[in-house]
């Protein structure tokens, strides 16, 4: 029995992948992906090993790794594929729990409503943020809410915070976030238990470090997921249907409230 060997050109296997016949020009240049094959009229061609090679070559670039980088691990002696899938796993769950930890800061500041600055220092700011700014949209914060009580209760309070009442508000605004994570990975409903107690204590975690949140307010703030871009796009980048799936759970939080005697 004979076994078929799929080919590709160069611009089936760009098309395939997503990248541009440029691109894998520019790794056939420098070595680090070539065309397998020539078709029966002497042109060259990619096979499917060349494929899976330009699959890693894709998931190293979208770690960050540098192309040379990339061609030293892949040509590494006795090279075991399923070890590299375990680490570039590893690597994708560490940049995971780092874009969770900005989405905590989010909650701490958009969220929030960015009432008021945290005032630390620049140095303060990295050490407990990174490279997240919680200060950022402060301005626009003070123009859109300046009025409010919620945003003058607020920013009276956040003045007199210090670093490690920052370092208190981040953790918990981690395991708010991280509890909605945990409800919507494991497949369970934004009505479900676990959904509605997560985006509980995402509203207690307002109230208890910024200003007073009833449910009203928690429900408007749960509607800016979906309806400010930037909401949506961060809860998106930790998983997709995250934003909704909060907007979701708090309305549903709400709504066992309402319904209590």
């Amino acid at each position: 029995m004979t076994t078929t060997v799929q080919e590709f050109s160069i611009g089936e296997l760009a098309d395939l992948a997503g990248v541009t016949v440029r691109t894998l020009h520019h790794y056939d240049r420098i070595g680090l992906l070539r065309p397998g094959q020539r078709t029966a009229a002497g042109y060259r061609c990619y096979t499917e090993a060349d494929a899976d090679r330009l699959a890693r070559v894709l998931g190293y670039r979208e770690l960050g790794f540098g192309l040379e980088s990339i061609r030293a691990i892949l040509d590494e002696p006795d090279t075991d594929p399923q070890a590299h899938l375990h680490r570039q796993r590893g690597l994708l769950s560490d940049r995971i729990d780092r874009l969770r930890r900005i989405v905590s800061v989010i909650d701490t500041t958009l969220e929030a409503q960015n009432m008021g600055t945290t005032g630390l220092t620049p140095a303060e700011k990295l050490e407990v943020f990174g490279d997240f700014d919680p200060d950022q949209n402060a301005p626009e914060a003070e123009q859109r809410w300046g009025e409010t009580d919620a945003y003058r209760h607020s920013a009276a309070r956040t003045k007199k915070y210090t670093k490690q009442d920052w370092v208190a508000i981040k953790a918990e605004g981690d395991a708010a976030t991280n509890a909605l994570v945990a409800a919507m990975t494991a497949g369970l409903p934004a009505t479900s238990t676990e959904a509605r107690d997560g985006a509980e204590q995402a509203r207690q975690h307002i109230s208890r470090w910024f200003y007073d949140c009833p449910m009203d307010m928690h429900r408007d703030l749960g509607d800016m997921y979906i309806a400010d871009e930037r909401f949506t796009a961060t809860y998106e980048r930790i998983a997709p249907g995250l934003a909704q799936y909060a907007h979701d759970a708090i309305h549903a939080n709400a709504d066992r409230a309402d319904s209590r005697p």
